[in-house]
Formats: C-alpha cells, structure tokens, sequence
C-alpha cells in the first residue's frame, strides 16, 4: 500500500541527477546535525542551507517551508532503517527462528545506538508532525520482510505467522524506543537487549507447532 504525505508536507521536487541527490544528503545531514545541537526550535531552513553549503534559493526548491524539510529527513531516516531490516531479512532466510529474532534485535539495536543523538532528535523533531504516512509505510516494509523471513524458518512453523510476527516486531520495536525516551545506555542498555532475546526466544518455543 502506497501512503502519502500530507499535502502541506510534500517536497515541491524529488532530485532527479547525482547531483541533486548529493546536495539532497548533505541538506539533511546538515538538519540533523542542527536539530542534535540546538533543536528543532532553533532550525530554520535559512541555517540548514549555510551549514549545507546550498543556497536558500536551492533549499526553497525542494521544501516550501522548515516542516516540509523535517518531514523529509523522517522520510530519508526512515527508509534506510527499513533497507537495513530487509537485507537482515534476507540474509537470515531459512535460518533457525531463534537466530532470525536476535538478527532484527541486533540490526535495530545498531541502528538506533550508531548515533544515539540523532536518534532522540529525530523523535523530537516530529511530535507536532502529522507523520502517521511515514510510520504506516515503514511498518508495511519491515512487517513483509519479517513475516517472510520468519515463515521460511528452518526448524519450525506456525499456525498464524503474521500474527506471531506482528507481535515481535511490535516488542521489539517499542521496547527499543521506550529504552531511547529513558534515556538508558551502557550496561543498562545491554543487559534490556539480552532479556529481550530471551523474552522473544521464548515467545517463539511457544507459539511453534
């Protein structure tokens, strides 16, 4: 299913060269290295560009205004979180179910601990967003990628993936959010991954068939 952005959150252009999309990428890592140290509330498209190395001119042809741009960064962030999930996915086809769960938790977990800051800021950055199109289209990807890994498991199957499937992704995904809105790390952080391989290994021992 397609999802749309809100009208008044579209980008009035998508790049079509190399180009565009290299001045696209640094726009947004020059986004995000803002929000990271000032927030959203000091972010204007104006500063975006100077740190950019863009013309406001440039920056104006792609976003009509500052929540265009943070809807666009969400969207970016997004998709290369989802392009990691499936290429786990298809690297663990076939594999035991238990070494599929603690590949997704491992790939999520990196994801998200890689740069912690960006992290907190881009969940910042959308709450008063209307981004309920990029949340829908990233389940939609990552729930087809893991109900197709799980369903190819090697030593096991179940009677309704799909729902098996929706309910780990579901805990692993808001248990690694919720550590972020906490604000753990280190030790604290690590020993919350390890029970939840062991909570998600044993979900699995009991839906099997």
């Amino acid at each position: 299913m397609t999802y749309a952005a809100p009208a008044a959150l579209k980008p009035r252009k998508r790049p079509q060269q190399r180009r565009a999309t290299a001045t696209l990428d640094a726009i947004f890592e020059a986004t995000i290295q803002l929000l990271v140290k000032d927030g959203i509330a000091r972010l204007t498209t104006t500063r975006v560009a100077e740190r950019a190395g863009a013309s406001v001119g440039t920056m104006y042809q792609y976003f009509p205004h500052k929540q265009a741009l943070i809807y666009a960064v969400n969207e970016h962030y997004l998709d290369a979180l989802a392009e990691r999930i499936e290429s786990t996915c298809r690297e663990y086809h076939g594999r035991t179910a238990a070494e599929m769960v603690e590949a997704v938790i491992d790939t999520y977990w990196r994801a998200k601990t890689e740069r912690p800051d960006v992290t907190r800021a881009l969940y910042r950055s959308v709450v008063e967003l209307d981004n309920e199109a990029l949340i829908l289209a990233f389940a939609d990807r990552t729930d087809a990628a893991t109900t197709e890994m799980l369903a190819s498991a090697s030593d096991r199957s179940f009677a309704d993936v799909v729902s098996v499937n929706r309910t780990l992704v579901t805990v692993v995904f808001g248990t690694v959010r919720n550590s972020f809105e906490r604000g753990q790390s280190g030790e604290i952080a690590e020993e919350l991954r390890r029970q939840l391989l062991i909570m998600c290994r044993a979900y699995l021992e009991a839906k099997m068939n």
